[in-house]
């Protein structure tokens, strides 16, 4: 890893945050223009320490193939999967990138950061068996969802996920449908491998322990990036013609000592979050799966209950949760202040209106904050009736922090996504929000390339199109395409081709 040198430096871009999403971004850029330098600034002294931290999300490489938050249900009973579509369109886009670095030698085979995992959606109760089978209905045939199966046999889901179904009434009216082409994602070895990958090149300065604090503009064009060694060593100086903020929860922060007048509006409010998390062998071996439910009544779409095998650092484990909180920090390992500093006139009002429209939500909150172990073990149950609370023990995950924008007409509004702030002449560009998250860096990562540098698009196609067989074009409306795309990555990345090949 290298580090600050004294003085102001000299880049082409600062991708400040040493996170999925620079790491992707550095990644593209490499790729379009290899004669660039890049630095990456990152505020603690390793990568992936924040939101892609393994621990710190769900790992379930979000293709939309049993998060039930994207496919809602609508008054009339309908249900809405165009969403999910989305997201598995976005999530395409990335298992692109990652298998032709894999393919063309530039990171290490993908086992240390990918594996198959079955993702399950499981509901119980008439009404939720019949929303699922709606669901299921609507994508099924739809060519990024094939394969998907639906049951509502108990003895079939004992066969897919046993624990779901230990100790459970027989008569309790259950569903689920499985896909066999979903995978568990370690985020943070995936951005160690591409970070030190172009880093053992010589492609990027990678700079850890500093702290940026200012982001200046300059007279004639690009930004003075300053901050200091968190060790007392000294200061940090640089300056570059484009500079990405991807510094997770401190983005909003950031972009507002820019200055710039698009993030005028903008507040964030930060959720935390538990899982409870086993490595008991007996109970890991009975459950290789990702499986999804409902989101409780009034529970942020990131609040979705889920119990997920996870693969970090080869060995197996389980979690469930997330068990959502509240902090005023913006990062895990951020201070108190964070919330309380994010307060400007600009967003006051967006940020109570909010508060106001959202009572429910708060409510959620304080009750999910209040709950002891016995409750959060109720919990549990739902998924394993069988559970017991001695063979799981308490993680604490990452931060989040969502968007609140001030929408004409409407004033304040809680935006459940991600949002991509860029200064009018593309000289800057920041990433606020949360969910899908890192699933979908390299489709966020492209936006942010296509938004900041409109003249490059012609002359970089050929080098995204080789990266991205699929880019420009939408495999929903291309079945060839897509059926290619899928069989393509998932051979590149050691995955489930077929029901056939799982077995």
């Amino acid at each position: 890893m290298s580090s600050a040198s004294e003085g102001p430096v000299q880049y082409d871009a600062i991708l400040v945050g040493g996170g999925i999403m620079s790491a992707t971004l550095a990644t593209l850029l490499h790729q379009v223009e290899p004669s660039w330098r890049v630095a990456v600034v990152e505020r603690l002294d390793d990568l992936a320490q924040e939101s892609s931290g393994p621990w710190n999300n769900a790992g379930t490489g979000h293709a939309a193939l049993c998060e039930l938050n994207y496919s809602p249900q609508r008054p009339d009973g309908s249900v809405d999967v165009s969403k999910a579509i989305s997201v598995n369109e976005q999530f395409q886009l990335s298992r692109q990138l990652w298998a032709f670095l894999v393919e063309s030698g530039q990171i290490p085979d993908s086992t240390s950061f990918v594996h198959p995992s079955p993702h399950i959606s499981f509901v119980w109760g008439e009404e939720n068996v019949a929303y699922l089978r709606k669901r299921y209905e609507l994508l099924a045939e739809h060519p990024l969802f094939v394969g998907m199966e639906y049951t509502e046999d108990h003895d079939v889901i004992e066969q897919w996920a046993p624990l779901l179904m230990a100790g459970r009434e027989r008569d309790e009216p259950v569903a689920a449908t499985r896909s066999l082409a979903g995978t568990d994602v370690d985020f943070g070895s995936l951005t160690r491998l591409l970070v030190g990958a172009l880093d053992d090149r010589g492609a990027i300065d990678l700079v850890t322990g500093v702290e940026v604090r200012k982001l200046d503009r300059l007279e004639g064009g690009g930004w003075r990036v300053r901050g200091k060694h968190r060790d007392g060593s000294g200061k940090y100086d640089a300056s570059a013609r484009f500079v990405f903020v991807g510094a997770g929860g401190q983005a909003l922060t950031l972009l507002q000592r820019s200055g710039i007048p698009e993030i005028r509006g903008f507040g964030g409010f930060p959720v935390s979050g538990e899982f409870w998390r086993t490595t008991n062998p007996e109970i890991v071996a009975r459950h290789q799966a990702k499986v999804y439910g409902k989101a409780a009544v009034g529970a942020p779409p990131m609040s979705v209950p889920h119990l997920d095998t996870r693969m970090v650092d080869g060995k197996p484990s389980l979690m469930f949760g997330p068990y959502a909180g509240f902090s005023p920090r913006f990062l895990k390992n951020g201070s108190l202040l964070d919330l309380f500093r994010s307060i400007r006139l600009h967003n006051l009002w967006p940020m109570i209106q909010v508060g106001l429209r959202n009572v429910g939500l708060t409510l959620y909150l304080i009750g999910q904050v209040l709950a002891g172990r016995k409750s959060q073990l109720a919990e549990l149950r739902h998924f394993f009736p069988d559970a017991k609370a001695e063979d799981w023990e308490k993680i604490v995950a990452g931060q989040r922090v969502q968007v609140i924008k001030n929408v004409p007409g409407q004033g304040g509004v809680l935006q459940f996504g991600t949002e991509l702030i860029a200064a009018g002449d593309g000289s800057i560009a920041g990433l606020l929000g949360a969910s899908p998250g890192a699933s979908t860096a390299v489709p966020i990562m492209l936006d942010v390339l296509s938004t900041c540098f409109p003249d490059k698009a012609e002359e970089w196609l050929p080098a995204l199109e080789k990266m991205i067989p699929s880019y420009g074009q939408s495999l929903s409306d291309n079945p060839e395409l897509a059926a290619e795309v899928l069989h393509d990555t998932a051979l590149a990345l050691g995955l489930t081709l077929d029901e056939a090949d799982a077995a």
